[in-house]
């Protein structure tokens, strides 16, 4: 299906941001490995959580919804797979990478695959760091990529994993490792990537009861051998349970982008609910990107306010801690006044599409000046309308829907963004920048 812009009228309003995807991931499967009953309220229900809430089901939590609530019956950490077949997670990388490790507390074999984009994601960092916990993983096709085969086992102990690919690695371990038989000891070798994402789980860990605690260790053989000591995260969970908990799932900052980009670039005013001021989510730099690039930002205690007055500025960024907002910033900089620098990225290049490359690409049929490189591009401001391809990634396609505001754009395949943001049609007819699908 192709999204394009209906209508636009005066911009501006009042809009609830949706519910974090990253913390609906989490609190379903914390939920689902406490016991006893948690009531999750304001869950976002996507195509990507979806599938979480299927593998948690499949491995023996009860999960009903309620008018106003997600009930979960969790399992106490006591997993068994009721599937017969590969459990399919569709396009969820969230959801493989956390539930790799998660699958390994299963007292019988686990099998986790998804759509053909699914088994293109990377997994052969978590699978060889997690053996030294005792999970035996393996890619099915000897690829490092799923399916991914889980056998029953999880001893804990030590383990060391790199931070530069996939902070969903390191979450995937700190999860499931307070229900290994001995605990975990977890260092994050350099360089910590996304290191807020990671700040997220522990944060929701906590509020179901686990301690986790954190430090630093100095290391020398697992390092660079430029750098003469190094500084290595140490994590250390010790063997216990998660509790129920009733959980409120904040507003998302990543999908909130698109909203506040909509005022940002056309102009005026808006406020944007239920996101808060002392969010742990990284991509909460968004307010302070628009800032530079121009926009008044006022931030409250559980709303954000923004004024524009359309005219925005090229801006250098390193994104580091928040790849998902790369593609909005991209968009943004291509309808900025001059040349922007965004940097910090690579590990972009392993999601959904390698977002770097699909970027660039999708700008130059806009006939927008790019140069990409390693770890980000340089993109200079000025763009016209056409028609582009999402490539199946729903970051782009609600992106670049907001060049409609400006010229007209087509967006093939644009109904993806019901991955992360299924109501996003509505939320932007809300601020009035009417979009369709035909």
């Amino acid at each position: 299906m192709i999204l394009k812009v209906k209508n636009i009228s005066e911009i501006g309003g009042v809009v609830k941001a949706p519910p974090s995807k990253s913390y609906s991931h989490r609190a379903v499967i914390l939920a689902s490995l406490a016991g006893g009953s948690s009531k999750l309220y304001d869950m976002l229900l996507s195509q990507d959580t979806l599938a979480s809430i299927n593998v948690c089901k499949l491995l023996g939590a009860e999960i009903s919804q309620n008018d106003n609530c997600l009930e979960v019956i969790g399992t106490g950490g006591k997993l068994h797979n009721f599937s017969d077949e590969p459990i399919d997670l569709a396009n969820s990388g969230t959801t493989l990478r956390l539930m790799t490790t998660v699958a390994g507390l299963s007292d019988n074999e686990v099998v986790l695959t998804g759509d053909e984009s699914l088994k293109t994601r990377p997994m052969d960092l978590l699978i060889e760091s997690i053996e030294s916990l005792g999970i035996d993983a393996k890619s099915v096709n000897n690829n490092g990529k799923a399916p991914i085969i889980i056998k029953p086992g999880y001893e804990g102990g030590e383990c060391s994993i790199s931070g530069s690919v996939s902070s969903q690695y390191i979450s995937s371990i700190l999860i499931s490792s307070p229900l290994s038989n001995n605990g975990v000891t977890l260092f994050v070798l350099p360089e910590f990537k996304s290191r807020p994402y990671v700040d997220m789980t522990i944060d929701i860990m906590k509020k179901f009861g686990v301690k986790i605690s954190k430090g630093y260790y100095i290391k020398h053989e697992e390092c660079d051998k430029e750098i003469k000591n190094c500084r290595v995260d140490k994590f250390r969970i010790e063997k216990q349970s998660y509790l129920p908990c009733d959980y409120t799932v904040e507003g998302d900052y990543s999908s909130a982008s698109y909203l506040l980009a909509v005022i940002a670039i056309n102009g005026g005013h808006a406020k944007i609910l239920n996101l808060f001021r002392n969010s742990k989510q990284g991509d909460k730099i968004i307010l302070g990107i628009l800032e530079k690039m121009g926009a008044e930002i006022n931030i409250r205690d559980d709303y954000v306010e923004i004024d524009s007055d359309g005219n925005l500025n090229a801006i250098d960024i390193d994104l580091s801690n928040a790849p998902d907002l790369l593609i909005t910033v991209a968009v943004l900089a291509a309808m900025a006044n001059g040349t922007s620098k965004i940097t910090g990225v690579k590990h972009a290049r392993v999601k959904e599409t390698d977002r770097i490359d699909t970027t660039c690409r999708q700008l130059r049929k806009l006939n927008c000046e790019v140069e990409e490189f390693e770890d980000g591009m340089n993109i200079t401001g000025g763009i016209s309308g056409g028609r582009i391809d999402s490539c199946g990634d729903h970051r782009l396609a609600m992106a670049f829907s907001l060049i409609g505001l400006k010229h007209e754009i087509e967006i093939v395949n644009g109904e993806v963004f019901k991955v992360s943001f299924p109501n996003f049609i509505e939320s932007m007819a809300d601020i009035g920048f009417e979009l369709e699908l035909i």
